[in-house]
């Protein structure tokens, strides 16, 4: 199934998507037909520029979520919080989800209107992401910056396209599950939404403030595609350092023009892009693959496992046999 869609703010991804499955919208929700999955989506407005769109289903096909960036100015901004997994399940201490998530370096995104977008599901995965929509303006006056901030007052000013990723930390993951639940009739439903919207807002924007960016370079579709291509092949192969010049000559870049942009993305360098991503292997191969903690270090390329075990604590604030047994 292919979902086709172009940001502006008039746009309603609901009733798209209600239009697509061929069932109703009944208050603000669309609900999965048993014979299509099982789930929801469910929008909330805010106000005439601000609103919510949570999604949580399991679809018996794929789903491709094709955006198309508006033509006009950057001046609609989607903040995407990205988790397949069930939301339950992300920070509570029962058995581990069968799709544990390696890379958490992508699970949200910041992203300017203007900017197109090609998200795949494959069929009866679980998909859970919520999107947050709303004017520069609006974010502008939330934010109250009380000193000046290069990266976000290219958010709130928008002169040009943008794209940015963060990770996604536990506060975050608990606030999203909080949006998925299903909220009593009180007559505070409103209320309850901008807050925790609000608190997301807060809690991204928290980290690329303390990125402490000085310049900003604009970001086309070209290059958001090269750097997905370098993001890649980085995590292709996490047992050796990337060469520069290889990912360069790979997406097409300069390799001062790669490292900038990649830093302004990513917010971080390459090398130490790599460094986290092969400690979240690591993780994943010592908790849900059983590995050893010699055998997790040779699969990584490390021939000095203290070495391994230092990085590893650093990484995790834990020596990685005491993360392997769950202490």
């Amino acid at each position: 199934m292919l979902i086709e869609f172009v940001t502006q703010p008039q746009f309603n991804f609901l009733t798209a998507f209600a239009e697509a499955l061929k069932v109703p919208v009944v208050n603000n929700e669309l609900q999965i037909p048993s014979s299509l999955g099982e789930g929801f989506v469910r929008r909330v407005d805010l106000n005439d520029d601000f609103r919510l769109l949570i999604h949580r289903y399991r679809l018996n096909q794929e789903l491709i979520l094709k955006r198309i960036g508006s033509t006009e100015p950057a001046s609609f901004i989607s903040v995407i919080f990205y988790n397949n997994e069930e939301p339950g399940s992300l920070i509570t201490d029962g058995e581990q989800k069968q799709n544990f998530s390696r890379y958490n370096d992508m699970a949200i995104q910041i992203a300017s209107n203007n900017l197109d977008s090609l998200i795949t599901f494959p069929a009866n995965a679980e998909i859970y992401f919520t999107v947050i929509g709303l004017s520069a303006t609006r974010l502008k006056g939330l934010l109250e910056l009380n000193r000046p901030d290069y990266l976000i007052n290219t958010i709130v000013n928008p002169k040009e396209s943008f794209l940015f990723y963060e990770s996604m930390g536990t506060e975050t993951q608990m606030t999203l599950k909080q949006l998925s639940e299903t909220q009593s009739e009180n007559g505070l439903g409103g209320f309850y939404y901008r807050l925790k919207a609000e608190t997301l807002l807060y809690q991204v924007f928290s980290q690329l403030h303390n990125r402490q960016s000085t310049s900003h370079n604009p970001v086309n579709k070209a290059d958001a595609e090269k750097l997905a291509i370098i993001r890649k092949a980085i995590l292709s192969d996490l047992n050796r350092p990337p060469s520069l010049p290889d990912l360069a000559k790979l997406g097409g870049l300069s390799e001062t023009k790669m490292k900038d942009l990649f830093r302004q993305v990513f917010g971080d360098s390459i090398y130490n892009y790599y460094q986290t991503a092969r400690m979240e292997e690591a993780a994943y191969l010592l908790k849900h693959k059983n590995y050893s903690v010699s055998e997790a270090g040779y699969q990584l390329g490390f021939s000095n496992l203290s070495h391994f075990t230092r990085l590893f604590e650093r990484h995790h604030q834990q020596k990685p046999k005491k993360y392997a047994s769950g202490g």
